[in-house]
């Protein structure tokens, strides 16, 4: 049985999986991962509702996910 292509992810995918709603609802922790990794990069992340941003500095910090 072939392999599920994951979806490319989107700001809006991104969000859904780092709060858990819709599309990310039961998310694996690599695919949120991930997708904090995506907000971080894109720089969304920083322009979002402060529980974004304060989120992904605590990721940082424990070196989940790096700020390039």
């Amino acid at each position: 049985m072939p392999k599920k292509q994951r979806e490319i992810m989107t700001p809006y995918l991104a969000c859904a999986i780092a709060e858990g709603f819709c599309e990310g609802e039961g998310a694996s922790e690599e695919r949120q991962i991930e997708a904090w990794q995506y907000l971080v990069d894109t720089g969304l992340v920083w322009t979002m509702q402060g529980w974004y941003g304060r989120t992904a500095q605590r990721l940082i910090e424990a070196g989940i996910i790096i700020r390039r």
